[in-house]
């Protein structure tokens, strides 16, 4: 009997979690991190960087709709977006499902994520690489925001790692000065900050500089079962009159944008419910 191959998560020390491996689909080193692709038993193919999960095919629904449907449908007229990170595409399929966006525009820094992502992770993205709306460049999402014109996008979703290594000048004051910059009088930002059960100090942190550029911040919550440690927490910021929670306001949006009835995990409800935080999260936020 051929023994089991597993593969453990390294994101804690001192716990964690491991996926029984079918198939090893790919395994290389980049100039920014590792990246490996494996078949799992119980949650399909899934992608690790650096040794941390960060997309499985079973639950990637859950982050993917709330990183991308809940700014979008916050903001009263989203046509432009920007994307920074989200090489595997499944943002870039969820922005694009609203057919109200004009333009995507995607920056992902490492062009090893993309490659693999659309050889051994083609449904995460669907056809979405071939939408004429995307525009996906190989290039530092940290220079495009310096460069781009002031008041160009109406959204920024910022899907990267934790703020260590490749993923650590995504979370700078510097980024978020230029992200407010180029975002329109209504603009809002939103990226991923951390399991607070585990990583309470990243969303304190990067709540109180986003503060220091936007009016209106506040973070909401998804349950991501391979994101282990409890809530994920996804930090948001505004720069008109903050995000939209309003379930009726979110329904008739949803509608006009097309993708009411299409998700696994969004709902007008649930995005109302999932800026309702326990007193642990909200604590981590400025005021």
């Amino acid at each position: 009997m051929t023994e089991a191959v597993w593969i453990n998560e390294s994101l804690y020390e001192a716990w964690g979690q491991r996926f029984r491996v079918l198939h090893e689909l790919a395994r290389v080193r980049t100039p920014y991190q590792d990246i490996v692709v494996f078949e799992s038993e119980t949650h399909g193919r899934v992608l690790v960087l650096d040794g941390v999960i960060q997309i499985t095919e079973r639950d990637e629904f859950v982050y993917q709709e709330m990183l991308a449907h809940v700014p979008l449908l916050g903001h009263p007229d989203p046509r432009n977006v920007l994307i920074i990170g989200a090489g595997d595409g499944g943002v870039l399929r969820r922005v694009l499902q609203h057919r109200t966006v004009t333009r995507a525009v995607m920056v992902e820094i490492d062009g090893e994520v993309i490659r693999l992502s659309k050889e051994f992770l083609p449904n995460i993205a669907g056809e979405a690489w071939q939408d004429p709306r995307g525009d996906v460049i190989i290039g530092d999402g940290i220079d495009y925001v310096v460069r781009a014109p002031a008041a160009s996008f109406d959204v920024i979703i910022v899907d990267s790692t934790d703020p260590v290594g490749v993923g650590e000048v995504l979370f700078t004051d510097e980024f978020y000065e230029n992200c407010a910059r180029v975002l329109t009088a209504d603009g809002i930002i939103v990226n991923q900050c951390g399991v607070p059960f585990m990583q309470s100090d990243e969303l304190r942190e990067t709540s109180e500089r986003r503060a220091r550029f936007f009016p209106h911040v506040s973070a909401y919550v998804a349950a991501v079962p391979t994101y282990v440690g409890g809530f994920m927490t996804l930090g948001v910021a505004s720069k008109g009159h903050g995000i939209e929670t309003d379930a009726t306001v979110l329904r008739k949006r949803a509608t006009r944008a097309g993708i009411l009835g299409t998700t696994r995990y969004w709902s007008p409800e649930v995005q109302a419910a999932a800026f309702v935080l326990p007193p642990y999260i909200a604590k981590c936020l400025p005021g």
